[in-house]
């Protein structure tokens, strides 16, 4: 590079350590919330028993999930648990370049704390605990009847809500175009 042009610098990586912290905190008070709630629904709530929390609407339902999301059965606990494995590692890489961008970053790290809380259920019992139940009125999805959402945790709750973010972020929020600065731009001879 000559001294009219300054060396590049790859804007994703970060400058420091400091514009991780808040990913790392959100990561860990996901998966502490999780794992909390996953420990305390273990020790109150009996396998075959519902407690209502409002009534019908929402209850507490202690199930086990040897599968995946919604009821889906792609494969062994050991599938998901090494997909889960993968999948979290590339949500922390993606995180790492994405740190100055916090909207992406923090929405991200919700889903790596959930993903963590599951994956150490599946290590821990080789099955994630689920327990939130709610009642939806009843759809007809894809040739089966659905009377209950699909019993679930505080880990899918913030992978889901985090989901819907990146959606509404990538199909309604526009981003400006990278305006090309004269020292950026290919020299033209």
């Amino acid at each position: 590079m000559s001294a009219n042009h300054p060396k590049r610098t790859n804007a994703l990586v970060p400058k420091s350590a400091k514009s991780l912290l808040w990913p790392v905190v959100i990561v860990i008070s996901v998966l502490l919330a999780d794992q909390i709630t996953k420990i305390l629904a273990l020790r109150y709530l009996a396998e075959t028993e519902s407690v209502a929390v409002l009534g019908r609407f929402l209850m507490f339902t202690l199930v086990y999930n040897e599968g995946g999301a919604m009821g889906t059965n792609l494969g062994s606990s050991t599938y998901y648990l090494i997909a889960s494995i993968l999948i979290l590692l590339f949500v922390m890489y993606y995180i790492y370049l994405a740190c100055r961008d916090r909207t992406l970053a923090f929405t991200l790290s919700f889903v790596a704390g959930g993903a963590l809380g599951n994956i150490i259920d599946r290590i821990r019992l080789g099955k994630v605990v689920d327990f939130i139940d709610v009642d939806i009125p009843d759809v007809s999805l894809f040739g089966r009847e659905l009377e209950r959402w699909w019993t679930f945790n505080i880990a899918d709750s913030a992978i889901t809500c985090a989901i819907v973010v990146l959606l509404v972020r990538v199909l309604f929020v526009r981003h400006p175009k990278e305006v090309e600065s004269p020292e950026t731009s290919p020299r033209q001879s």
